[in-house]
């Protein structure tokens, strides 16, 4: 497994170039086990935001937190 870490450059690269420089981009990285999700605000100094690192291998299986915030972006989309 990868550290999710190293994905963050390039997701934000990726969220960066977005052609809509007026709405939200969010974005997620994965290594199929853990997740970090990705918020941009593109302003004349863009503005990131990280969630804390969710996982599936805990005791505690945070897959309803995944789900949910998943679901919050959709709502926030439409």
């Amino acid at each position: 497994m990868f550290s999710l870490f190293t994905a963050i450059p390039q997701a934000s690269a990726y969220m960066l170039s977005s052609p809509y420089p007026e709405k939200l981009v969010f974005g997620l990285v994965t290594n199929g086990s853990e997740f970090i999700f990705l918020k941009l605000l593109k302003q004349d100094i863009p503005q990131y935001a990280l969630s804390e690192q969710l996982t599936l291998l805990k005791c505690e299986n945070e897959l309803y937190k995944v789900l949910g915030i998943l679901k919050n972006i959709r709502q926030a989309l439409s």
